[in-house]
């Protein structure tokens, strides 16, 4: 692990300043045109130096990737951790990921391409991210399976109904399919099948409860 010098006051430290940097480079170039050499050059630094922070240009576009996901995911972890029931906690962690995504593929398109792409390739950053997303809503699952909120009982049974429920509002992927859909409406749509799967492990469902 690289040694890394201490930021002063108010300054961001060198890796985070890349980040910065990186970021607005992929914004204006796209990926292939964002070489190390011209971050290292805006930071004012030898492209050497960028290489002790980052090895290679692929782990610097997942740092950047990683970044933008991180106050998401630290949202669903204050909605795990609440004292909400776990009902209303499935609906709201379920919101949070179709509104976070949907606003970064409207706001900030070319960073939300990279996470996609970085779904369809199977990258590092993509799989924490997803395996960090399934851990929460599986933590919902189980708290209302133990308070007695949910009457499906089978674990896994429940958590396929809301991933194969939800898939195509949580799923990065599929919400760039659905660019040409409003926000309202897909809200609206996200809105019943999150009301389908509320109800479904709440009262229980022949089809998943056997």
């Amino acid at each position: 692990m690289i040694a890394r010098r201490p930021a002063r006051d108010g300054e961001p430290s060198p890796d985070q300043r890349l980040l910065d940097l990186a970021g607005d480079h992929l914004r204006q170039f796209g990926p292939k045109r964002t070489t190390i050499v011209g971050i290292a050059e805006s930071a004012g630094m030898s492209h050497a130096n960028v290489y002790r922070y980052f090895p290679s240009k692929q782990a610097l576009i997942e740092a950047v990737t990683a970044l933008w996901l991180k106050p998401l995911e630290e949202a669903l972890r204050v909605i795990v951790e609440g004292q909400d029931p776990a009902y209303d906690k499935l609906e709201r962690a379920l919101v949070a990921l179709q509104r976070a995504y949907r606003e970064k593929m409207e706001t900030d398109p070319i960073l939300f391409r990279l996470l996609c792409h970085s779904i369809e390739k199977g990258h590092v950053v993509a799989r924490r991210h997803r395996n960090k997303v399934q851990n929460e809503i599986q933590g919902i699952v189980e708290e209302g399976i133990g308070s007695g909120s949910f009457r499906m009982q089978d674990r896994r049974r429940a958590m396929a109904l809301v991933f194969d429920l939800a898939h195509r509002f949580i799923q990065p992927v599929s919400i760039a399919l659905d660019k040409g859909v409003s926000s309202a409406e897909l809200e609206f749509r996200a809105g019943r099948a999150i009301a389908v799967i509320q109800r479904s492990l709440t009262f229980g469902d022949p089809d998943f409860d056997m």
